[in-house]
């Protein structure tokens, strides 16, 4: 359903309260042993797991929307006035981000064929990022949906359990959830959502929940106007919710299959990861980026999620998205015309495999 009060119905509210309760559990346990974001990493888990079971969980789109939102804002308000003299060595991290995303896509896309997948879906599964367009324009040309579809999301998961433990060590452990503030900071920013999201919307802003209020963040934020601050509580419920919606996303696929695509996933996603560390040093040594910051900055993952862990382990946020929105324009750009050029060079007769 679309639109913010449908989208939240009452026969959503069970699956919901099931999702976050689950959440919190998972985010307890991982708070307790002392595991890297563990408000965000421990409901994204716990629901994966909950949902492989057959349980209903679900945090409506709607819900989900207004909490990326909010991380739009925070991510917004890292730009500062003194942003203006980075962005003149970001064209040189821009074009490495490029070559970056070609190379492992093709790396993904060739380990996909080995797994069975028909070209469309192995080279549409394999683009890191864009996923919905991805699926989409994947489906057009003849690929499967549901493993484009799965592929991105599970690459998407994947990326999110893998870094922050990386990150978590290379910087010697401790926990880190972004900017420490003790209150709230220009919290009058936040009744602005409302008005955010259907303008976002109506503008058609790719991946408007996060946009707009992203660029209106940055824009108040750029002219020293207003940033918006949140006490450490506050990024943990944030965190918490978006994670039981990253992990309730699988609902209803069995674990067996999961666990197959888990495998062929994983390896796809750690041959990608590969490349873009090698592109990522490249940045480093050239640009003088912290190797955290430029990894993630080139890692494969949705430009929401990664935005998320870029704010929540303070990794150079605004560096972070504006080279995850760069990706993200790129492949919406040239996807079609990759679409148009493997129509005409997939034979019409070739259908994918279906999983039984």
């Amino acid at each position: 359903m679309r639109g913010s009060i449908k989208g939240v119905s009452p026969g959503s509210a069970t699956p919901l309260a099931t999702s976050l309760t689950v959440g919190a559990v998972g985010g307890t346990l991982f708070h307790l042993t002392g595991l890297p974001l563990a408000w965000m990493l421990g409901p994204l888990i716990a629901n994966l797991l909950v949902s492989s079971k057959g349980i209903k969980v679900a945090v409506p789109e709607p819900l989900r929307n207004v909490f990326l939102a909010v991380m739009g804002m925070v991510l917004g308000s890292q730009v500062t006035p003194q942003l203006a003299h980075r962005v003149l060595d970001w064209p040189i991290s821009a074009a490495l981000l490029l070559l970056g995303v070609a190379a492992s896509t093709a790396a993904a896309a060739a380990w996909y064929r080995r797994c069975g997948f028909d070209p469309v879906s192995a080279w549409f599964g394999a683009s890191p990022g864009a996923m919905t367009a991805m699926i989409l324009l994947g489906e057009k040309c003849g690929g499967d949906p549901q493993r484009i579809a799965v592929a991105q999301s599970l690459r998407i998961i994947l990326v999110i359990l893998f870094l922050p433990p990386l990150f978590w060590v290379y910087e010697g452990g401790g926990e880190s959830i972004g900017p420490v503030h003790h209150g709230l900071e220009h919290g009058w920013m936040l009744l602005l959502i409302p008005l955010l999201l259907p303008l976002g919307r109506w503008l058609r802003i790719p991946s408007a929940a996060l946009l707009a209020p992203l660029l209106m963040a940055a824009l108040l934020s750029g002219f020293d106007i207003a940033s918006l601050a949140l006490p450490a509580w506050g990024m943990n419920v944030m965190l918490w919710v978006l994670g039981s919606a990253i992990g309730s996303r699988f609902q209803g696929m069995t674990g067996r299959l999961l666990g197959r695509y888990l495998w062929q996933s994983g390896v796809a996603t750690l041959l990608a990861l590969v490349v873009l560390a090698l592109f990522a040093e490249l940045i480093h040594q050239l640009l003088g980026v912290g190797r955290d910051v430029a990894l993630l900055a080139l890692a494969p993952g949705g430009i929401g999620e990664m935005a998320i862990l870029a704010v929540a382990l303070n990794i150079d946020p605004v560096f972070v998205a504006f080279h995850h929105l760069l990706r993200m324009v790129t492949l919406m750009i040239v996807a079609p015309f990759w679409a148009r050029w493997l129509l005409r060079h997939t034979p019409s007769h070739q259908h994918y495999p279906k999983d039984r």
